[in-house]
């Protein structure tokens, strides 16, 4: 697992230091680049401080002609891409990579994505950023990647188009819903090679999700603030042992004048309409008038909806929602066989072996009230009866 921290943004250039920090060789990445058709560059790295910290700096030097530097569209890049000798699943990446750069300087410049230039970019220095840091995730080994929420710089930024505000219409429109702020010096954090990035790796963004750090890499920008680290730090390591880490939406709202027996059909379509969790919590608010609080939890794709829900099913007039990291554990369907009949089980577990079995509770409901016995004797049978998963069975398999 990878976790980047951009508390400096990102770019293309700091991804690839951060990645030749961490251990990822600059010859391997050599090597790999040279199975496109890519001429007139080299690459080189060194070590920089910024604000103290110490980082690696990659650069890509183009040769004297400058031709790394020619404007080139999609069609160009679709045809290098298909014919480069890298591996299906890079090229893959890549084109997905480039697709979402031109649907973007596109969609801000009113042009159509085979219109469209990568100007500020060049088409060499932005296939060096962009395939070095995809060979070095695979170098690494990373099948998974979070981030912080993004700082994107303030201020302007020099184009061929004038002077545009920062973040660049482009950046803007890759980081659609992701996280993003601005803070430190006034001038650009993020680029459009670091947001498209950072997009495609990121399964979620928040803060640091639970997992074992074992390798960790600064890769330093071109400037260099007072008193800024101008840097992205990236994090790699193992996910704790049948830990599941994934980034959530929590919604909450206050309400103190809505009728109670409306809450169970809330809650009810909220979790048809994907809600995780949903919960009520008693609360005091203004004038100690009681209260309850709606809380969900949801991913960040079905927030929206569900907030529409809760504006049009209850009384409240605003609401609040945050990111939040949640960590599970690892969890599979099973079933026990009674002699009242087949009773669902959820099973939990961490670690060697199993912790916890939790029974489907209508089911349970079902078979108590088809053989009319206490609910209780039906829990208790399915606590001592043989746990089966997936073909797998085992003998009071929630035991320690």
């Amino acid at each position: 697992m990878a976790y980047l921290d951009c508390f400096s943004g990102i770019s293309g250039d700091m991804l690839l230091g951060a990645l030749v920090d961490a251990g990822v060789p600059l010859a391997h990445i050599e090597k790999e680049l040279k199975k496109l058709k890519l001429k007139g560059y080299a690459l080189s790295e060194k070590k920089v401080v910024r604000a103290g910290l110490a980082a690696t700096k990659v650069d890509v030097t183009l040769g004297a002609k400058g031709g790394g530097q020619k404007v080139r569209g999609w069609k160009e890049v679709q045809k290098m891409i298909r014919e480069s000798r890298l591996s299906e699943g890079i090229k893959k990446q890549g084109h997905t990579i480039f697709k979402k750069l031109f649907e973007a300087e596109a969609k801000v410049h009113g042009e159509t994505i085979n219109t469209a230039h990568l100007h500020e970019l060049g088409c060499v220095d932005c296939c060096v950023d962009i395939f070095g840091a995809l060979i070095g995730m695979a170098f690494l080994g990373v099948e998974i990647s979070y981030a912080s929420p993004v700082n994107v710089g303030s201020g302007s930024t020099m184009t061929s188009h004038g002077v545009l505000p920062v973040p660049a219409p482009a950046t803007a429109e890759i980081l659609r819903g992701v996280p993003c702020y601005a803070s430190g010096p006034s001038f650009e954090l993020t680029t459009p090679t670091g947001a498209v990035l950072l997009r495609t790796f990121s399964s979620g963004f928040g803060t640091m999700p639970h997992f074992i750090p074992e390798a960790i890499g600064l890769g330093a920008g071109g400037a260099d603030p007072d008193n800024w680290p101008n840097v992205l730090r990236i994090m790699i390591g193992d996910v704790c042992q049948d830990l599941q880490n994934e980034t959530v939406t929590v919604i909450e709202t206050n309400i103190d004048d809505m009728n109670p027996q409306v809450y169970e059909y809330v809650m009810e379509r909220l979790f048809d309409h994907g809600a995780l969790d949903v919960y009520l919590t008693p609360v005091i608010m203004k004038k100690s008038r009681p209260g309850t609080l709606l809380g969900v939890l949801c991913s960040a794709d079905k927030k929206y909806e569900l907030m529409d829900i809760i504006f049009k099913e209850t009384t409240t007039i605003g609401m609040r929602f945050y990111d939040a990291c949640r960590v599970t554990m690892k969890r599979e369907m099973g079933h026990v066989r009674t002699r009242y009949g087949k009773v669902r089980v959820k099973v939990s577990s961490f670690g060697n072996g199993i912790q916890r079995k939790t029974p489907e509770y209508e089911d349970c409901r079902r078979l108590a009230l088809d053989a009319k016995v206490p609910l209780a004797e039906i829990m208790k049978e399915v606590s001592e009866s043989e746990l089966r998963i997936r073909g797998l069975s085992s003998k009071k398999a929630g035991g320690r």
